[in-house]
């Protein structure tokens, strides 16, 4: 695929090289998945003198920024890390609060990404959520589980460190000899056979660390990291991410003219 032309401008505008004029970039192809750690609505919150919820609600809306730019751009697979299995450890209140806010997001925004042929599917564990929240879950998957614009994976009561471990644990029970596990016997057994390894990982709010975040997956990937708080996430912030993915040079540990990958 190659690069549209407003992130052929942006690239170029950012990788001058010594003549004054954009280099060519390399292989010029978006990535296929990308995936996001949507992190600061509590220090958005903060900053603007507001409850940490008002913090996740403004988050909502860079949420529908972000898998418009996606899907417009033509990613084929986008992963939002949307509440993480450490985050039941956040005060009551606002746990609910999120809860609250899962379940209307995928009653407002479910029905749209079904008419733009936007596939919806949720990875994490199923444990400990409400037979209410359950059911929308599911109602989504269902609903959208023929469209093939693009997949967006909500990781949802999810942790990366526990999928390995169901993982391995479902590779045993299914009558694989634990001595003999592979890793393709690991990966059939992941949240999601549908699941692409992410190209790109996004953080954003000027971490840089993936918080138990598809460790699996992300082994290679590039990961891009953005000072801009989640609600002040826009589609611009989106093609800069997309812009420094073309830039780089993806060696998977292989060698490249006679250098080790580092």
């Amino acid at each position: 695929m190659g690069l549209p032309a407003w992130l052929r401008a942006l690239w170029s505008r950012g990788s001058k090289g010594a003549s004054g004029q954009a280099d060519e970039g390399p292989g010029g192809v978006l990535p296929f998945h990308v995936a996001i750690i949507m992190d600061g609505n509590g220090r958005w919150a903060r900053r603007h003198g507001l409850p940490v919820g008002a913090g996740h609600r403004a988050g909502v809306q860079a949420v529908r920024r972000v898998i418009t730019a996606a899907r417009d751009a033509g990613i084929g697979q986008l992963t939002l890390y949307s509440f993480s299995t450490e985050n039941w450890g956040r005060p009551t209140e606002e746990v609910e609060g999120l809860m609250r806010l899962h379940a209307e997001m995928i009653e407002s925004e479910v029905p749209e990404l079904h008419e733009n042929d936007c596939r919806v599917a949720f990875v994490g564990s199923r444990q400990g959520l409400s037979a209410d929240l359950l059911s929308k879950i599911q109602w989504a998957e269902s609903l959208t589980a023929a469209n093939t614009r693009m997949i967006l994976f909500i990781a949802f009561n999810y942790g990366g460190r526990q999928e390995v471990v169901e993982a391995v644990r479902r590779a045993a029970a299914s009558g694989v000899d634990p001595v003999c596990i592979t890793e393709d016997d690991i990966g059939r057994h992941l949240y999601s056979p549908l699941m692409r390894d992410p190209d790109l990982c996004i953080r954003t709010s000027g971490e840089r660390r993936m918080s138990n975040f598809l460790l699996w997956q992300s082994a290679y990937s590039e990961l891009h990291f953005s000072d801009r708080l989640w609600p002040d996430f826009d589609e611009v912030e989106f093609r800069r991410a997309l812009a420094d993915y073309a830039k780089r040079d993806r060696r998977f540990g292989a060698r490249r003219s006679g250098n080790l990958d580092a």
